[in-house]
């Protein structure tokens, strides 16, 4: 026979288990597909004690050729996902959604949806140190046709940079051709001297770029062949990095609000054994993804 203590300790365990679960409140970062892995990647590096779970809606994508409503359909359906699997703060670390979603989540969705949670972009951070970077104060950006059409990152660097003047450059080939591992095909420089080109030949003051998608960091070394080395590429994942670090500083409850396990999850809409494969080249690691239905 067992006793009452025996109970009470097997009842008592397996509350602190359930607890132990169900107060994982891990940090959300969202991508339409494979892209965000690099934001993860420096966000993960500079803050690898938090706990994390990737959601990359590969079944849909690409987000980019996608019109403003469906997208912001999509990305609002991906971050009520994320706010049910308990995270506090999500991140959309794509460009698209970033540009075409995330201020009607933030001002029409959030405050009747989950007033206490937060979505944060990737634009904003860039904008906020490219006037910083530029010394002529001619600034370049690269994109996909929906970032470029959205016109978000003139919109914002005017709101820091008055004085800076901005050209943009819609790449649609780029994202096709680093997710079919095109990237040392010769063909590929075709492509982005072409885009680079006809950026550079827009205003030839520019010197500093920024790469307007997650992909594009995948291209760098082929990018730097064929642009003048006095020109500074921005890559999107140490800045978005170092900007959620700033704003967890200044919002410590949101800190606090988020478990750190040092653990990271990462879930596809798509086939699991295609993300993994690919997923690897953009996060630098091997990746083993689970299967989420929305």
């Amino acid at each position: 026979m067992y006793g009452i203590g025996f109970f009470l300790f097997v009842y008592l365990k397996t509350e602190n288990n359930t607890n132990t679960l169900s107060t994982k409140k891990p940090i959300g970062v969202f991508d339409s597909g494979f892209g965000g892995l690099t934001i993860l990647k420096g966000i993960v590096k500079q803050l690898p004690e938090y706990d994390y779970l990737y959601l990359g809606d590969n079944a849909r994508a690409p987000y980019g050729p996608r019109s403003f409503e469906t997208v912001y359909e999509y990305t609002l359906e991906c971050v009520k996902k994320l706010f049910a699997m308990d995270c506090e703060l999500v991140i959309l670390a794509c460009n698209t959604a970033s540009a075409k979603a995330l201020r009607n989540i933030q001002q029409k969705d959030l405050p009747s949806l989950a007033p206490n949670k937060r979505v944060l972009g990737v634009i904003r951070p860039t904008t906020e140190v490219v006037g910083k970077l530029s010394k002529t104060g001619h600034v370049g950006v690269l994109g996909t046709i929906g970032t470029v059409t959205s016109n978000s990152y003139p919109i914002e660097i005017a709101k820091f940079y008055p004085e800076i003047t901005v050209h943009q450059e819609a790449c649609p080939m780029w994202v096709p051709i680093v997710e079919n591992n095109e990237i040392e095909n010769e063909s590929t420089d075709v492509f982005i001297k072409q885009h680079l080109d006809n950026l550079l030949n827009k205003d030839k003051n520019i010197d500093t770029i920024i790469l307007g998608c997650t992909h594009y960091p995948l291209l760098i070394n082929k990018i730097k062949k064929h642009l003048p080395a006095n020109i500074t590429l921005l890559s999107q994942g140490e800045i978005v990095a170092d900007g959620l670090v700033d704003y967890l500083k200044r919002h410590p409850e949101m800190g606090q609000k988020c478990t750190k396990g040092n653990s990271i999850e990462f879930y596809t809409t798509d086939s699991t054994t295609n993300f993994d494969k690919a997923a690897s080249m953009f996060y630098g690691k091997e990746v083993k993804s689970k299967h989420l239905e929305l």
